[in-house]
């Protein structure tokens, strides 16, 4: 795996791979159930166990500010975005990036992808996720930190996607963009012009009385 400028980017890269390497341990062979549940707030969160009597049912419709192209899905689909949307932090040069991108893609989960390449973008992660190992799955609020192809599916399979591809064959999905956006260029400042020469004047005068032009 190839370090990222500053010095920032490479420790993300070193706990990428250490989270890599931990989460490759074989998992438990009988997967547990998961349960949704909605707390007063509308945050929605995954768990092995029952949601309690105060949770609310799940039929929050949080809103979806992340262009996922929804208009172009199919609407059982098209409603799982909607409720759940899926965003993957990743990171070039990054094996388990790699592997969790292709793996929602085989799959069919339309998700926005967002790049952490710069210092500041390492911070921004920090500050979303309490820690800065890559990638990090992002279903509704819940956050997958590591990529395991088991729990992913688990999941997905919660949150209400479809096991099989059923993307429109003409889907086209958004193309990845940076965690913070680019600040817009500064306008350079231009010299000042400098005024134009006023014409000499036509005619005789005391310094050239016949009036002669050269």
């Amino acid at each position: 795996m190839k370090a990222a400028p500053g010095s920032r980017v490479a420790a993300l890269l070193l706990a990428t791979g250490l989270a890599a390497a931990a989460l490759s341990q074989p998992q438990s062979a009988t997967a547990q159930p998961l349960y949704r549940s909605v707390d007063g707030q509308g945050r929605v969160t995954f768990s092995d166990r029952p949601p309690s009597s105060a949770a609310r049912p799940v039929d929050a419709t949080p809103a979806n500010d992340i262009d996922t192209g929804a208009g172009a899905l199919p609407f059982e689909l098209r409603q799982v975005v909607q409720r759940y949307p899926v965003t993957l932090y990743a990171q070039r040069d990054c094996a388990p990036c790699d592997e969790g991108r292709a793996m929602l893609r085989a799959r069919g989960i339309p998700f926005q992808e967002r790049t952490v390449t710069t210092n500041a973008e390492v911070d921004a992660l920090q500050r979303l996720s309490g820690q800065t190992g890559l990638p990090l799955l992002v279903i509704g609020s819940q956050q997958l930190r590591g990529y395991t192809d088991a729990e992913w599916s688990q999941y997905l399979n919660a949150a209400g996607y479809p096991s099989r591809n059923s993307l429109p064959a003409g889907y086209t999905p958004p193309a990845a963009r940076p965690l913070i956006a680019p600040a817009p260029a500064a306008a350079v400042p231009q010299p000042p012009q400098s005024p134009a020469a006023a014409p000499p004047p036509s005619g005789p005068t005391p310094a050239n009385p016949a009036g002669i032009r050269f």
